[in-house]
């Protein structure tokens, strides 16, 4: 059997991978530890459980409009005024299957052949793959640890050519839950507009920030012709399996992205938009009580890991990842790389974690800390005599 050159461009997402052995380990009894998945554990809230029920009982089961319904995309926009300032309309919203289906009919829509797309590492790993699917040619940003992974404006010029289509940036970063600044933001989004690019900001975690700070969106600027907002429900009010995300854009890009879903998934689920309403005009509480708890739960995993002899983690600013660097242990007792080591994690101490060359670094892995407080301090000690042992 043959199969197309663009497939075999891509691979299979390493946190997925991780996840499905992980599942494999525990259907067998072994009691894993699941550092892997970034899926909040708390459960959706009963309010938007509730009006999926209520939309059940109302048979609202049949097809919706392919770009989502309105009353979803009006509750998008408005829920972006209230928590941003900005003033987008319903006609510049897209609802999509979850986040990444918006990213990948953006960079499908918009990146040719040959195409050069700046990517600042560490990287959500699926940038690189839709960018590679659809042809075009990712341009690493190399950040520095030591700055935690800092993305500056004018060190991303430096990488723009005639050929360059796209700015990405995901701020609270996934893996290493780095922040970029506003000021920051704002001197990319003048530098997308000045070069006649797409920046594409993926809001994902942007209600998950520490120590003050405040969620902040470029949305909330006037220039919006050069920019893309990429966001979800999954994270903000756990709600991963109800797949439901949305864009934010010119109404032209949308217009090119909605013809693709037309073509693929058509509409995303009609019950899930009716809970996603749902979460986004009801109460707001819960998405407070979860960044308290992730806050202290980031502060537990920091913490013990850097009692770990030789490994060091920055304090991550935003999202729910911390991303130690475990380079002290590569090359060590049959550990060749991160990747070798997060397999030999999983089979001996039954610890799951995702491997930093998925996310373009040689040196890391990461974890998630969604998970329970028991979870963290038992991952912690069998990160620990593991560690011990090499």
């Amino acid at each position: 059997m043959q199969f197309s050159e663009r497939i075999g461009r891509i691979s299979v997402s390493s946190t997925m991978a991780v996840m499905a052995k992980a599942d494999k380990m525990k259907a067998s009894g072994l009691k894993v530890v699941d550092f892997g998945a970034g899926e909040p554990d708390f459960p959706t809230p009963d309010n938007i459980k509730k009006a999926a029920v209520e939309a059940l009982d109302k048979n609202f089961t049949k097809y919706t409009p392919t770009g989502g319904i309105r009353d979803l995309k009006q509750a998008i926009v408005e829920r972006h005024a209230q928590d941003f300032g900005s003033n987008y309309t319903a006609e510049e919203s897209l609802v999509t299957v979850g986040g990444k289906q918006a990213i990948f009919e953006a960079i499908l829509a918009t990146v040719n052949h040959g195409d050069e797309v700046i990517l600042p590492v560490p990287f959500w790993v699926s940038f690189m793959d839709i960018v590679n699917y659809a042809g075009g040619k990712v341009v690493l940003l190399e950040t520095g640890e030591s700055e935690n992974f800092a993305v500056h404006a004018e060190a991303v010029e430096k990488l723009v050519t005639p050929k360059t289509r796209m700015i990405v940036i995901n701020s609270p970063n996934n893996p290493c839950g780095a922040v970029i600044p506003p000021e920051e933001l704002e001197k990319l989004l003048a530098l997308a507009v000045k070069h006649q690019v797409i920046l594409m900001s993926d809001e994902c975690y942007c209600h998950f920030l520490y120590d003050g700070r405040k969620p902040y969106s470029l949305g909330s600027t006037r220039d919006r012709e050069n920019l893309l907002i990429v966001g979800s429900l999954s994270k903000t009010y756990a709600m991963t399996g109800w797949r439901v995300g949305y864009a934010l854009g010119s109404p032209k890009l949308l217009g090119n992205m909605l013809k693709l879903q037309s073509h693929s998934t058509s509409n995303p689920n009609s019950i899930a938009q009716k809970a996603g309403v749902e979460a986004l005009r009801g109460p707001q509480e819960s998405v407070k009580t979860m960044l308290a708890e992730y806050a202290q739960r980031r502060d537990l995993i920091v913490s013990g890991l850097c009692r770990i002899p030789g490994i060091c983690c920055n304090l991550p600013e935003g999202a729910f990842y911390a991303y130690p660097n475990v380079g002290a242990y590569l090359k060590k007792n049959g550990v060749a790389d991160a990747t070798a080591l997060a397999e030999k994690l999983l089979d001996e101490a039954h610890l799951a974690l995702v491997p930093g060359p998925a996310f373009g670094t040689e040196a890391h892995v990461r974890i998630s800390y969604a998970t329970s407080r028991e979870q963290i301090e038992e991952g912690l000690r069998r990160l620990k005599d593991f560690f011990a042992k090499l």
